[in-house]
């Protein structure tokens, strides 16, 4: 097969090494998923139907082990929470979560982001996208592989209701500085929060993580930038 034969295969921003579930997070596949689980199809979702109201949407991408969308969920009865992560273990924790505490604004969905941006999400949708933490491929033959990139903040955009927000967040300054220029190259789209070129302290709604606090116990900083979709 020749190189212009083969198929294109789209730069990953994530490695899938799945880890070995608990008892407990395989329990939540087996019992918890048809209760909280979506599956993913080529199709728009209908979130009135889904969540069983039309209270708006907010989007975690790559929510980790799922302990701050819970959190979130649980404080913001009046919101509609959809997580998306490929990573089994951490979806399952997300399940049991989300069984412990009792939350039904919360809907989970096992797989590539990009892909459910692409297929799932209705244009003008959504309140809010939460992108909190993602791998910064810190090496510079990887920045390719960050997921925040022109590319990605089309289908953000597409997204996104007017008044809608993009909330980022980072441990890498580097990152925060890839973030920014990224941002604020799409000014007809996006505004700054916090105004030109600067960076938002940390609001009350993204919750602090442990792994946080360790951070800034051994002083490291943390970087915030939210941008709102223009009307």
């Amino acid at each position: 097969m020749s190189e212009q034969q083969r198929p294109h295969r789209p730069i990953r921003s994530f490695v899938l090494r799945e880890g070995r579930l608990t008892p407990g997070q395989q329990r939540a596949f087996d019992t918890l998923w048809p209760t909280w689980g979506v599956e993913y199809a080529q199709m728009p979702l209908d979130f009135a139907e889904l969540f069983g109201n039309d209270n708006p949407v907010f989007v975690e991408i790559g929510f980790g082990n799922g302990e701050s969308l819970a959190d979130m969920a649980r404080r913001h009865p009046e919101r509609n929470y959809l997580g998306i992560e490929v990573h089994g273990p951490g979806v399952g924790h997300l399940l049991l979560k989300l069984e412990e505490s009792g939350c039904t604004n919360v809907r989970v969905a096992r797989h590539d982001a990009i892909e459910v941006l692409d297929h799932m999400i209705p244009a003008a949708s959504l309140s809010g996208v939460y992108l909190f933490f993602p791998d910064p491929w810190h090496k510079k033959r990887h920045h390719k592989r960050r997921i925040l990139q022109r590319s990605f903040l089309d289908k953000i955009a597409r997204a996104l209701k007017p008044g809608g927000f993009f909330h980022a967040a980072t441990d890498w300054e580097h990152y925060a500085e890839h973030m920014m220029d990224v941002l604020s190259s799409d000014a007809q789209r996006f505004e700054n929060r916090a105004g030109p070129g600067n960076y938002t302290p940390r609001p009350d709604d993204r919750p602090l993580t442990k792994f946080e606090q360790r951070g800034h116990r051994l002083g490291h900083g943390v970087w915030d930038l939210i941008f709102t979709r223009r009307r």
